[in-house]
């Protein structure tokens, strides 16, 4: 089906924010790809992917009270969708097939 591919930047967020559950907003969620994974990332390339994978179905969002320590502004909570959940764990089943094809002796280094 074209437009549902899943790209490794893509998987990596859906993760992250299935890991960071309600606390699953954007500047969170760059932080814990810092965190995590060891690569910076623009808030406007993270708001382009956040926003392709709602329109691909994969997050929805919801916006969370506001609160003072924020000057009252509300944050931007994401949450996998029942698509979301799916298509990670296809890509698991995907690489976890490939790997164990993969000889042993393959994986050595001289």
């Amino acid at each position: 089906m074209k437009g549902t591919n899943l790209g490794e930047f893509e998987e990596l967020v859906l993760l992250i924010v299935l890991i960071l559950q309600e606390e699953a907003y954007v500047l969170r969620i760059k932080d814990e790809v810092l965190a995590q994974i060891k690569r910076s990332v623009a808030m406007g390339a993270l708001h382009s992917t956040l926003s392709r994978l709602e329109k691909k179905g994969f997050l929805g969002s919801e916006m969370s009270g506001a609160t003072q320590e924020r000057g009252g502004r509300r944050k931007r909570i994401y949450q996998l969708t029942g698509s979301g959940k799916e298509i990670l764990k296809e890509a698991n089943e995907q690489r976890q097939m490939l790997w164990n094809q993969i000889p042993d002796y393959a994986l050595k280094f001289a």
